[in-house]
């Protein structure tokens, strides 16, 4: 009971009982906490289930649910009748670290970042018009399952706030508003944070908040690492900074990290930019391990990592696995997400989570190109937050969207079998289809035009080794999704015939 890794255990693991998180999955994310932070090393031998049970005086059946939890996320190893161990990179020891790493720091956010940046100062449209009655996108939201008079009785509700007229008013900010205290709260709870207000930046979209970060971090032709396939819009952000581009491979284990390491020397990449829970476009998930590999990476080669968690709210099986940034002791993580996915657009807000000294630059960025901000959006947007509305709507959409993908899998299965594969992903809007044989994506985009479909070219990917579309499926009901797959059958066998 008096081990090293039971007094450690004991001293970093709280929970509570009231709070709407489970409690092993509250005992789950804290212990991954502590391997990340490197308190706990690569051969260590987690207490077995009841001497864990005792130890924080929890049932011995919730403690096997926090070592399944671990065990399916690639953090420890269960081995029958010896126990279970931690799973992470080589180290070159497996003794617990707790007292070199502070013990008691265990949950302190970094103050500054680890890296150097600039602190200040366009692009090619993408959008394609289409008078077809059906398309397929990278993956959004359904906007018919949100709650129009709801959300209009929300924002007249707001309006009317006597606070708003004061805070458009305002010209001296003294204290951190309601909505960036909310906020701070709800990624907290939600997202394994442990940070404060002065941690956090609004934005209006994540394409802004990557904006802002690209132009503070990035000079003239900074070498910035993506993986081989990776999302249009936030490559074309880097270019707009200066950036130079620089591709690594991608496989079921999420970016390579172990290529990095071969392929580039110290202090020459600037970031590396990943997708940690669903990798763009291919939603492979960026495993436990190479989390680990990338995190020490970062502080050895002194590079940044940007990591976009576009849509960790759209989970369907187990878990999401947690930041990074929750874990980086060293500063060296910028994180980017989406809040009200599950709400109308203009009342969706990005943000960033990155380090004090990082966040108060952004925020001066910001002044320049969107002082006045959203009051009414932040009014209510803390209002929902506080009220739980924001999380019962994506409970409640999340429902609808896994009975989506599960019929659009089926319809794949039954209309495209042996000419297309694609893994089911865990979560998510889309899904990577591969077609086997390759066929000419264009001529495909041009055929299913033909048949009132419309293929927009950013989510089309085709060179020498790929022939792929990213299929998004959450703005289409069931029935749409079955006239959208006929006609892609269609244009599928109009171009093989020509072939």
């Amino acid at each position: 009971m008096n081990s090293p890794v039971n007094s450690l255990l004991k001293h970093v693991i709280s929970f509570e009982k009231s709070s709407l998180k489970a409690i092993y999955i509250q005992i789950a994310q804290q212990i991954i906490n502590a391997i990340q932070r490197g308190y706990l090393s690569k051969g260590t031998k987690l207490p077995g289930t009841r001497v864990l049970g005792k130890l924080l005086h929890i049932h011995r059946n919730t403690v096997v649910a926090v070592y399944d939890e671990l065990a399916s996320q690639g953090w420890v190893e269960i081995i029958p009748n010896k126990g279970t161990f931690i799973l992470v990179p080589e180290q070159t020891t497996v003794s617990i670290k707790a007292i070199a790493h502070k013990i008691d720091q265990v949950y302190d956010y970094s103050k500054t970042t680890g890296f150097p940046f600039q602190s200040s100062f366009h692009l090619a449209s993408t959008f394609q018009e289409t008078t077809a009655t059906y398309s397929i996108n990278g993956g959004t939201p359904d906007l018919r399952l949100h709650p129009t008079h709801q959300f209009a009785r929300w924002y007249s509700a707001a309006m009317k706030r006597k606070s708003v007229i004061s805070k458009w008013n305002q010209t001296t900010k003294l204290s951190y508003s309601i909505f960036e205290t909310q906020l701070c709260n709800y990624l907290n709870a939600t997202r394994g944070f442990h940070i404060k207000p002065h941690n956090l930046i609004s934005t209006r979209s994540t394409e802004m908040s990557l904006y802002i970060v690209s132009q503070l971090l990035i000079k003239q032709n900074d070498i910035v690492l993506v993986g081989h396939l990776s999302n249009y819009a936030s490559n074309m952000i880097f270019q707009e900074a200066g950036a130079t581009i620089k591709t690594i491979p991608v496989n079921n284990g999420g970016l390579d990290i172990d290529y990095i390491r071969k392929h580039f020397v110290k202090h020459a990449i600037r970031c590396v930019y990943v997708c940690s829970n669903r990798h763009y476009p291919t939603t492979q998930t960026l495993h436990a391990e190479r989390r680990l590999k990338l995190l020490e990476l970062a502080k050895d080669y002194q590079f940044a990592i940007i990591e976009d968690d576009y849509d960790y709210d759209f989970q369907f099986e187990g878990s999401a696995m947690l930041p990074m940034a929750g874990a980086d002791a060293n500063g060296m993580v910028i994180y980017l997400g989406k809040l009200g996915q599950s709400l109308f657009p203009s009342f969706q807000t990005g943000f960033v989570v990155a380090p004090k000294n990082f966040i108060s630059e952004a925020k001066n960025y910001r002044q320049l190109i969107d002082k006045q901000g959203d009051v009414i959006q932040e009014q209510m947007l803390s209002e929902l937050i506080n009220e739980g509305e924001v999380s019962r709507l994506i409970k409640k959409n999340m429902v609808v969207y896994k009975q989506r993908r599960d019929y659009l899998c089926k319809l794949l299965t039954t209309h495209f079998y042996k000419k297309i594969k694609w893994n089911i992903p865990s979560g998510g809007l889309a899904i990577w289809l591969e077609f086997e044989p390759k066929i000419s994506l264009i001529k495909l985009a041009e055929q299913t035009q033909k048949n009132n479909l419309f293929l927009p070219k950013t989510i089309l990917y085709q060179d020498r080794n790929t022939c792929a579309i990213r299929f998004g499926y959450g703005h289409l009901n069931e029935a749409e999704i079955e006239i959208v797959i006929k006609k892609l059958q269609e244009a599928y066998h109009a171009v093989s015939l020509k072939t």
